[in-house]
């Protein structure tokens, strides 16, 4: 039976890890990123990770991030995925000998294949829509433009303007092996909405109920 994994990311508040884990997200997201409205500090992040349990993968989101900033975070997380979002190279990820997402902005001419040969060493490509910037945009890309699943030799990761409204389309669409939502879920940036993450997860299920036989 397919199933897709959610990851829930830009949380920064307790509540919202708790409520994320206790619906059954498989990954949570933390934003080391000081551009971005999500951001958390080390202090922060170690008190939100108290509210992650085992069998739950943290995932610290870096941008151009200096290599003691990103080993400072996986000495309070060592357990963590890492995610990169700026301008890093194949090298620059798999330097710290950890499980690291490569995201991959869809801009034109922008092959997810040359991609994964590129970051060989990356557990999956995140797929996001382009912006101005780093980081995601909150808004969704031609999912179209994307390899089929039989074409890919890494998992792919779907993000970019998902929420509850088309996640199920773009689950159909792209059969991702897991979806990632940040805005989508929020009533402001890093405040999750409680009924938002419900329906949320609720569409990724009913998608999943329906496209497997």
């Amino acid at each position: 039976m397919t199933r897709t994994r959610i990851k829930i990311c830009g949380l920064t508040r307790a509540a919202d890890v708790a409520a994320a884990v206790a619906l059954g997200a498989d990954a949570v997201g933390f934003v080391r990123y000081r551009g971005s409205p999500r951001c958390v500090e080390v202090e922060q992040l170690a008190l939100l990770l108290r509210e992650v349990p085992a069998f739950v993968t943290p995932v610290l989101l870096f941008v151009n991030a200096a290599e003691d900033e990103i080993r400072a975070a996986l000495d309070v997380a060592p357990n963590a995925f890492l995610q990169f979002h700026g301008d890093e190279t194949e090298p620059e990820c798999a330097r710290f000998e950890r499980p690291y997402l490569r995201a991959v902005r869809m801009s034109k001419g922008v092959d997810l294949l040359d991609c994964a040969a590129v970051f060989a060493s990356a557990v999956a490509l995140l797929a996001d829509a382009p912006a101005e910037g780093y980081g995601g945009g909150g808004k969704a890309f031609d999912w179209s433009r994307l390899p089929p699943p039989e074409a890919r030799h890494k998992p792919l990761v779907l993000a970019g303007g998902l929420n509850a409204d088309n996640v199920g389309a773009a689950i159909r669409a792209v059969r991702p092996y897991a979806v990632d939502v940040a805005s989508g879920v929020e009533e402001r940036p890093g405040v999750k909405s409680a009924e938002k993450l419900k329906r949320f997860f609720a569409a990724v299920r009913a998608a999943d109920a329906g496209t497997n036989p």
